[in-house]
């Protein structure tokens, strides 16, 4: 075994103990045949990349996702300790935050519903679908290769009708690792839809996210006076909308440079510790306006629960966020997160879930076996490249199973292994 199967397979042994011995054969054959699937991802079309055959009935298989003996959270669990330690072994973890529709068919699929479809929607026209509501909470990792962050899901939610909200599942996840991390600080990072997780008392995290332009602020309170009668004032006079505040500030603003994913832009930010009083009652946060000096873009209103941040940290720390929406489009166009047909059950959110952990294992396992080291050949219409994408890292894993596959069980003459090659350079490219 090559020391970069090995080092794949560690990642799969990390979990062993969410498992029962017969259903963990059954998890890395199926997450095997899941990274080698050159189609779709429906479960009998994973197996056939089993050779030469399955080992157990393909019944197997669905059940082991429907109703199989294995513990979806501490799965979670020993990757969330064993990704830290390799990759974030010290200072505050940042953290993204969001929710993604994985789309579903069929007349009765657990766990699903009609949701709003935020991919398809517009501002004018809001569309909705059929699937499955997760919450995602992901480690932001920046790459030896600098550029745009990545980011790894460490922890899922289900979202179902008539029962928790998102707020509610977000905040669940956060404790949880929360929980399994006692020694270490958060920096959490949301879209406007998770803005008012401000006003949660979630254990050493500060949040960033944004503000909407018309929300209601108000000034911090004064000091009470000598001999003042009466219960302290709760907030002080309220300030205009950030909008307004915006347009009507005409100094204080500051000529900063914010780190837009990867590349250093100049913006015009402005700053006030405002009270958001519906929200967050007493706890002062941080308002932060960022304008684009060329008038080019929106004024963006962010706020944090950091208040030593600087007004280009707060910034540049949202646009990272991005890299959440890079993980879901990334998991269900090369991993076909939404292609399991399963329908009963913990079927569809363990699905779901477990192709959002093999997007996890596999950039850990390219970070770690290739860092920054080229792994793709330059294309005449490319010739810029210069940064590895999950394509690249899901090649170069493929690469390594099927070269085991091939040659555990042939011959390993060197004019064999140079015709073969082709062949698994194909396959690692397929799909």
């Amino acid at each position: 075994m090559s020391s970069a199967l090995a080092t794949f397979m560690s990642w799969l042994s990390a979990g062993a103990a969410a498992f029962t011995r017969p259903s963990f054969t059954l998890f890395v054959e199926l997450v095997c045949s899941w990274v080698l699937c050159p189609g779709r991802r429906t479960v009998t079309n994973m197996l056939s990349m089993l050779a030469p055959r399955p080992r157990r009935a393909h019944d197997a298989y669905h059940r082991f996702l429907r109703a199989g003996a294995w513990d979806l959270t501490q799965l979670w669990f020993f990757l969330v300790t064993k990704l830290v330690g390799a990759l974030v072994p010290d200072g505050p973890l940042c953290l993204d935050l969001d929710d993604t529709l994985f789309h579903k068919t069929g007349r009765k699929i657990d766990g699903a519903g009609v949701f709003r479809d935020a991919v398809r929607s517009t501002g004018k026209r809001v569309a909705y679908a059929l699937g499955l509501n997760l919450v995602v909470l992901t480690l932001r990792i920046q790459p030896p290769w600098g550029g745009e962050p990545l980011g790894l899901p460490i922890g899922v939610r289900l979202h179902r009708k008539k029962s928790l909200t998102t707020l509610d599942l977000a905040e669940q996840l956060i404790r949880q690792v929360a929980d399994w991390l006692p020694t270490r600080s958060f920096e959490l990072c949301c879209d406007g839809a998770y803005a008012t997780l401000v006003g949660r008392e979630l254990p050493r995290t500060r949040v960033t996210s944004r503000i909407r332009r018309d929300a209601a602020i108000y000034d911090l309170p004064h000091s009470r006076r000598q001999g003042q009668r009466g219960r302290p004032a709760m907030k002080g006079k309220r300030l205009p909308t950030p909008e307004v505040l915006a347009k009507k500030t005409k100094h204080g603003w500051r000529r900063v440079q914010v780190n837009m994913r990867g590349r250093l832009v100049e913006r015009l930010v402005l700053t006030r510790d405002v009270l958001w009083y519906q929200v967050s009652k007493a706890k002062t946060i941080r308002l932060v306006v960022v304008r684009d000096p060329e008038d080019n873009e929106h004024d963006d209103f962010f706020i944090t629960t950091a208040l030593q941040a600087q007004p280009a940290a707060v910034a540049s720390q949202y646009a990272g966020r991005w890299s959440i929406e890079d993980t879901f489009r990334n998991v269900k166009q090369s991993l076909g997160g939404e292609d399991p047909q399963t329908w009963k059950g913990d079927g569809p959110h363990r699905a779901a879930s477990l192709s959002l952990w093999i997007y996890s294992v596999v950039w850990a396992w390219y970070l770690l076996t290739h860092g920054a080291t080229k792994t793709w050949t330059a294309r005449p219409w490319y010739p810029g490249k210069t940064v590895a994408s999950f394509a690249d890292a899901l090649a170069a894993l493929r690469r390594v199973l099927w070269r085991h596959t091939i040659f555990s069980r042939s011959a390993s003459q060197w004019h064999l292994r140079k015709t073969v090659a082709v062949l698994i350079e194909a396959l690692a490219r397929a799909g």
